[in-house]
């Protein structure tokens, strides 16, 4: 009995328009073929958020994205920008955006690191800083930090990308959320996972909108995303955004439907993002998309129930060995319902959240070509 197996599949290079459902089953049915294995039911299929997006044409240009905040903000002077991510694929672009649609633009960050663990202070430096009603007072620690594996200072590279749009930038450094209003009332809220609880902060104090607000709708002929908005957009040129794809069950279903009438066998298929992982080397976290997977099929829904088999060799049948250890062990994966000792220590997740870490880790980067990601007996 094989255990788990995950593939990276190459495809084509994916461009706006294709028919990704042909493009997805044809690279995968010509991988078994040349690699000499088979497709399973209820095997899962895959496909990075980003050639979805692709595919279906979501992008949307700065000045696009501008228009959808002055119309959102009334054509406000003056926009403060609350705790944006560190991030230049991530935030640079909309920065842009922010920055043309406005007069005045005050960024209000916290410290030492955004929300998912990109640094702006050394952690040793924490110690030095000089408050002033919750607001750092002695700025220079943070002109002065480049992050440690970019070489970048995020305060430079953000206000450049403002001044190069000739308006007038401000940073303001604290964690406490509400200093903002000192300054402006007209807001972005820019994080990607605590928007609601941040949103509700700011109730009836301000004039408030978050990331997923902005490019709900399209402006005109505009790709948009009418879930998540910006949220989960990254760098596609200098002038434009790639959007999160659209939930397309269609697409789905027409994948399934495709290996179904090849093979004889169903599959799951889903989108995924961002893995839901942390690196322990730079404690930064992957997830800066707002869910791993935006939209999968129904045999998708759900977590694993597993045992702890370690723990049942180690304690109820220390003294099996061999194949009645193995019997024993497969006796207490049927049960497994019924006995919640056992799963001691297993923490419960979503499949889709282990499924699109697992596939955003095989998938790897771009130049890699595999943006599909074939993953075998996981479901079993």
């Amino acid at each position: 009995m094989q255990g788990v197996i995950a593939r990276g599949i190459k495809t084509p290079i994916i461009k706006a328009f294709d028919d990704l459902a042909l493009v997805v089953t044809n690279s995968i049915l010509e991988t078994a073929k040349n690699e000499n294995f088979k497709i399973n039911n209820n095997d899962i299929i895959a496909i990075t958020e980003g050639v979805v997006a692709i595919a279906d044409n979501n992008f949307a240009s700065v000045d696009e994205v501008a228009t959808d905040i002055k119309n959102k903000l009334n054509y406000s002077k003056h926009i403060g920008v609350v705790y944006p991510i560190f991030s230049r694929n991530r935030f640079s672009i909309i920065l842009k955006a922010i920055a043309r649609s406005t007069d005045k633009v005050t960024i209000l960050m916290p410290y030492p690191f955004d929300e998912v663990g990109n640094p702006n202070l050394a952690i040793e430096q924490i110690k030095d800083i000089k408050l002033v009603d919750d607001i750092v007072e002695n700025v220079n620690l943070f002109n002065e930090f480049r992050h440690p594996y970019t070489n970048v200072n995020i305060i430079e590279y953000y206000s450049n990308i403002v001044l190069e749009e000739k308006k007038s930038v401000e940073f303001i450094f604290s964690n406490n959320p509400k200093v903002i209003l000192n300054y402006t009332k007209d807001l972005i809220l820019c994080e990607v996972h605590n928007r609601e609880l941040r949103k509700n902060e700011f109730l009836n104090k301000a004039n408030v909108i978050d990331l997923s607000n902005i490019m709900d709708k399209p402006v005109g002929k505009s790709g948009f995303n009418q879930k998540y908005g910006l949220l989960g957009a990254n760098v596609s040129t200098f002038e434009s955004l790639k959007l999160f794809p659209k939930e397309d069950y269609q697409l789905l279903n027409k994948i399934q439907e495709i290996i179904l009438n090849k093979t004889n066998k169903h599959v799951e298929v889903m989108i995924f993002g961002d893995g839901a992982f942390k690196d322990p080397s730079s404690g930064i976290w992957e997830l800066a998309d707002p869910v791993v997977s935006p939209f999968y099929t129904k045999g998708l829904v759900g977590s694993p129930s597993e045992v702890k088999i370690k723990m049942l060799v180690a304690t109820k049948y220390q003294h099996l060995e061999g194949l009645e250890l193995e019997e024993a062990i497969n006796q207490e994966i049927a049960n497994k319902n019924k006995n919640e000792l056992e799963k001691l220590g297993t923490t419960p997740r979503k499949y889709i959240d282990l499924i699109g870490s697992l596939a955003d880790l095989i998938a790897g980067s771009g130049d890699k070509k595999t943006p599909v990601v074939l993953i075998q007996n996981y479901l079993k």
